[in-house]
Parts: structure tokens; sequence; C-alpha cells
């Protein structure tokens, strides 16, 4: 399935892209999620966007090092599920 991306990522305080809608841990692991795990990432985002278009926070680009923390939890998330 393709990425909702708009490439115009920023990210509110809840670490939510404000152009697509995703968490930062949606944007990081797409690619390796399935088209079921998709279409529920999608279901939040239309739930955020009016919630998040109403709210007018501020904004910031999304970072590197947001990048890799977000990559480094979800590792994390992971690891413990299999333990």
């Amino acid at each position: 399935m393709d990425s909702p991306c708009v490439a115009c990522c920023k990210l509110n305080n809840d670490k939510i892209c404000t152009g697509c809608y995703r968490h930062i841990e949606e944007i990081v692991d797409w690619n390796k999620r399935t088209d079921a795990e998709h279409l529920q990432i999608l279901q939040r985002c239309a739930a955020r966007r009016q919630e998040i278009d109403a709210q007018n926070s501020p904004t910031s680009a999304i970072t590197s090092v947001e990048w890799q923390s977000a990559k480094q939890a979800l590792a994390l998330k992971k690891q413990s599920r299999l333990s």
C-alpha cells in the first residue's frame, strides 16, 4: 500500500505529522507493516485529522534524532513482545 505522505513532514507536540496525520512511529516503519495495519493507521489518521487541524498547535520538522529515537523505540517494543 502506498504511503499517505504528502512531503510536508512537520510534527506537533504529540509527534503527529500535520501533513499525513501519522505518529512518527507509524511513519518510521510504514514499509514494514501489513496492508491490514496500514488500513488501521489510515483510520486513526482520519480520526486525528479534525482534532489536530482544530488545535492549530506549533509544529517542527522531523529531525534525524527524532527519527532514530522512534526507530529505537519500535525495536524495543518488538523485542519485548518476543520475550
